[in-house]
């Protein structure tokens, strides 16, 4: 390991990559110092540091959005948005792109139609800062200087969206010139940054004495996160790299006197084709229905079905954890009808002379992608499924801080292996072809093959 990260510095085109991209995260991390002008930040940290609520619907949803943007609600920052409404905004043309016609030509042009795609991000992106902004400063609204409301509410939501805007082209000069996968990075950064913070919230809720209080946490709970954090995070490696290889027969074809092709490939297929996103869609939707009910029946205090929904919307509630998990799967279902296209598969296959052996070319061969893609997809969401809900089993079991046990599980638990391996994968890959040796002392880092 010692040697490869020598290797790595040894290249001079490399290591500026990676110095590079190190600089603009730093860059990144100190945005979240800088304040919003108007407020009084010294108020908004007491009420928030004093007031901390993580089991209400409104609670619950503002930790999520931390998790995401790296800073904390107690500091009202530029970068306060994080990177979250690009994801938005991408995530919804992505859909559009299956449904608007305009919008799919525009990607099948190539990188033309890309740029031209990226575009229609940044303005939507835009978009989405103003209208998350303005709820900011509203939730933000009472804590500004004495006769400076209107001006700190309009400096507020041009600040933050200038600053989404700017992380928006860190992550950009990152995929030009750093180790690219820019916009990813900067939410691992962020989900990160707020690791150190939930260590400290366990050291203090750490009790080796004898007798001690009922909400501490002794050395035989700590021994059981520190297992259920390494075999979490061996499960994520194993389902994210995981694959099934379909074999892949290429035509034999005669020319002049020489026979060509005749190889036999694999083609890979993700266990888990979505990732992180189903989890994403699953939390955000998620957030609603809660802070929905929970308003109604503030308003309709004497209704007792409206308390028994809100009982049953509750995070650690065994309601919420069904809807969440099957979610999940339909998110999952979901993406994979989105992303994967069986048929363009299998006319790019017969176009280039390959086929898989026993089927047809054509109809035959998506038929048996698609059954082969539902069936391993199952497998993947029933994984994200559990993880999904491990912090939430771990905080009710064992009264742990829900702050601290979403880093043993959840979204930001896999993000963060998600990323990690690709930024690996993608350094390994310009060693070996600089005819160094990887991070394994096998060869290549490859998935694991169902």
């Amino acid at each position: 390991m010692i040697g490869t990260i020598v290797n790595i510095f040894r290249i001079r085109d490399l290591r500026n990559k990676i110095l590079f991209t190190i600089a603009l995260l730093i860059i990144y991390r100190v945005g979240f110092h800088i304040p919003n002008p108007g407020f009084d930040h010294g108020r908004i940290a007491a009420v928030f540091e004093t007031g901390r609520d993580t089991e209400s619907p409104l609670g619950r949803a503002a930790e999520y959005l931390q998790m995401f943007t790296g800073g904390t609600l107690s500091r009202s920052s530029l970068f306060g948005l994080g990177i979250m409404p690009y994801i938005t905004a991408s995530i919804i043309l992505m859909l559009l792109g299956e449904v608007v016609p305009a919008l799919k030509k525009l990607r099948q042009e190539g990188q033309t139609g890309h740029k031209k795609i990226q575009e229609y991000t940044r303005y939507l992106t835009v978009l989405i800062c103003i209208v998350q902004a303005v709820m900011y400063m509203k939730m933000l609204g009472g804590y500004t200087y004495p006769g400076m409301q209107v001006q700190a509410y309009i400096m507020g939501i041009l600040g933050m969206t200038a600053g989404t805007v700017f992380l928006m082209w860190l992550g950009e000069q990152i995929d030009e010139y750093g180790i690219g996968n820019g916009i990813s990075l900067i939410i691992m950064a962020g989900i990160i940054a707020q690791m150190p913070w939930a260590i400290l919230r366990l050291a203090q809720q750490v009790d080796f004495t004898v007798g001690a209080p009922t909400g501490s946490i002794g050395p035989a709970r700590i021994l059981f996160l520190i297992g259920a954090f390494i075999f979490v995070v061996a499960g994520a490696i194993l389902i994210t790299q995981g694959q099934r290889r379909i074999p892949i027969q290429q035509a034999k074809q005669m020319r002049g006197r020489r026979m060509y092709g005749g190889q036999r490939h694999y083609l890979p297929l993700r266990v888990n084709h979505g990732g992180v996103m189903p989890i994403i869609f699953a939390s955000s939707f998620m957030m609603f229905p809660p802070i929905i009910v929970q308003m109604i029946a503030d308003r309709f205090r004497g209704s007792v079905v409206l308390q028994a929904m809100v009982g049953a919307l509750r995070g650690d509630a065994y309601t919420y954890n069904v809807l969440y998990m099957l979610l999940i799967f339909l998110f999952a279902y979901f993406w994979v009808t989105v992303q994967f296209q069986p048929r363009e598969m299998a006319k790019n296959l017969r176009d280039s002379g390959s086929f898989i052996p026993g089927l047809r070319p054509g109809r035959r061969t998506a038929e048996y992608l698609e059954t082969v893609m539902t069936r391993i997809t199952y497998f993947g969401a029933a994984f994200l499924a559990v993880i999904a809900v491990v912090p939430t089993f771990l905080t009710y079991f064992l009264n742990i801080d829900w702050t601290i046990t979403t880093f043993i599980g959840g979204t930001g638990l896999l993000i963060v292996v998600s990323v990690s391996l690709d930024l690996v994968q993608k350094i390994e890959a310009n060693l070996i072809m600089r005819s160094y040796d990887g991070f394994s002392s096998s060869g290549r880092i490859k998935g694991a093959y169902a």
